[in-house]
């Protein structure tokens, strides 16, 4: 048998499809099937007729690099895994806290207090507030009078309002009864001039719970509103 020719064996065990059919399908050629190749070759080269020191240094430098690239991948693929574990474990610790989101929706809390966010973008004559109830009916509407651009935090429990953090004397419930604990919808608007222009709200709601969806996704399910994504939160109460 010639020294430069591979014997049978040897070809059949490196062309077979069960040589490497645990390998991943993703990385047919890995370290392992590398170095073998390398060596079947370094046992198989004609004495006579060597390879090149040259051709040898090129593909061991072939080597470092999938060597490399493996090693990138399976630390990148560590890092995804607990930068994903610590977005779990943080999002969790948000179950049972308030948030405010925009929404015109929400529920009182415990205490029977629902807050909130009315965004006035430029100041105005006067700024008026409607709350319907769950089933959708106007249950009060109240005039706050002129106010100067910016946020108005709000507190209202069905019998008293307070407005940015000052209570709001002259106000009393529509029917002249507070109003119950429950579901309720707050729109705001402003006049300008001969028009009324309306104006974003934004409520507190509590964490009922969190959900960690695909690629890291954060998505809190807040009581009376339902799911929001964690981006659109204004603020963390």
């Amino acid at each position: 048998m010639a020294l430069n020719t591979i014997s049978n064996s040897v070809l059949s065990d490196l062309s077979s499809e069960n040589r490497y059919k645990n390998d991943p399908k993703d990385n047919e050629l890995g370290q392992t099937a590398f170095l073998e190749l390398m060596i079947a070759q370094l046992n198989n080269q004609d004495p006579l007729s060597p390879k090149e020191n040259g051709e040898f240094i090129a593909q061991l430098a072939q080597f470092s690099q999938v060597e490399g690239m493996e090693r990138l991948n399976s630390n990148f693929d560590d890092f995804t895994s607990s930068f994903t574990s610590n977005q779990a474990l943080q999002a969790s610790s948000l179950v049972g806290r308030s948030v405010t989101v925009p929404s015109e929706t929400g529920m009182t809390d415990m205490n029977g207090v629902l807050s909130g966010v009315i965004d006035v973008t430029e100041s105005t004559n006067n700024v008026t507030m409607q709350i319907f109830d769950d089933s959708g009916q106007l249950v009060d509407e109240i005039s706050l009078g002129p106010q100067a651009a910016g946020e108005m935090v709000f507190r209202w429990n069905g019998g008293q309002l307070e407005l940015n953090g000052e209570l709001v004397t002259n106000y009393t419930p529509a029917n002249g009864e507070a109003l119950p604990p429950g579901k309720y919808t707050i729109r705001a608007s402003a006049t300008q001039g001969a028009e009324k222009v309306a104006l974003n709200t934004s409520v507190s709601a509590n964490v009922n719970s969190v959900t960690l969806g695909q690629g890291g996704a954060i998505t809190l399910n807040l009581a009376g509103i339902g799911p929001v994504s964690i981006e659109d939160v204004k603020q963390f109460n």
